[in-house]
């Protein structure tokens, strides 16, 4: 692991847009308020997660197709959710996954999902981008290693989720250095459990430790149990408007 320090100088002058990444809502017919909310003029996203069954499925959804399409009628990036399960997943399945998300969502790219970190995988997921290259038209390639990974991970996908966890872990959460090397919109931070009295804090760690592409939600995992990333928080208004208005920034 790399040598971490608390904060990357000069991350907060680099004029770089903050925006959402959404790690993926629940099904769109469990949650159509949701998924139109995002569709909604100025929210500022810089992508959202289409998880159809942990993966495309085995055949088109109506529902999924119908969200897909207004999101990027709307001019915004939807990528296709891969679980990489830590570098066990088989080539031929992950690629074959992301096929069935170009050929019936016409998806933006991909988000890696649990993926692996270590200097010893990086052959594997290397090869894995190099296929999802080949996919679409410049697709965007997220990493979801949910914490820092060793760099050479960074010469491979657009971006990286370096962090992903609770507030209780990101308010004390430090960046590693060779960071400092990138730009803060290679970066990605998902943070679950962020009360609304501490937003600005959560919003100054993100600016601080360069990461443009955030997601802050009031949900918790319940310990594990439960996926915090399924619904939208409740302060949904409250964090749009900090955000959009560049009070992050």
């Amino acid at each position: 692991m790399p040598h971490l320090t608390g904060t990357r100088p000069g991350a907060a002058t680099t004029g770089v847009r903050t925006a959402f990444g959404i790690p993926g809502y629940a099904h769109p017919l469990l949650a159509p308020a949701q998924w139109a909310e995002l569709t909604r003029p100025g929210t500022p996203l810089h992508w959202v997660v289409l998880n159809v069954a942990n993966g495309p499925g085995s055949r088109p959804d109506p529902h999924c197709l119908e969200a897909a399409g207004r999101l990027r009628n709307a001019g915004v990036r939807v990528l296709g959710r891969l679980d990489a399960t830590y570098g066990a997943r088989p080539h031929a399945d992950l690629v074959q996954d992301a096929r069935r998300y170009h050929d019936w969502y016409r998806v933006d790219g991909f988000l890696l999902e649990r993926c692996p970190g270590e200097r010893t995988t990086l052959p594997g997921i290397r090869r894995a981008v190099a296929a999802l290259r080949t996919i679409g038209d410049r697709p965007h390639i997220v990493l979801g290693h949910g914490t820092h990974p060793h760099p050479g991970y960074a010469e491979n996908a657009d971006q990286l989720v370096t962090f992903a966890g609770s507030w209780g872990d990101y308010r004390w959460s430090h960046v590693a250095e060779w960071t400092a090397d990138y730009p803060p919109d290679r970066f990605c931070h998902f943070v679950h459990g962020v009360p609304r009295g501490h937003l600005d804090e959560a919003l100054r760690i993100a600016r601080w430790q360069g990461a443009s592409t955030i997601y802050f939600t009031d949900r918790t995992d319940h310990g594990g149990r439960v996926d915090p990333w399924e619904n939208m928080p409740g302060y949904w208004d409250d964090i749009v408007s900090r955000v959009g208005t560049g009070v992050s920034e």
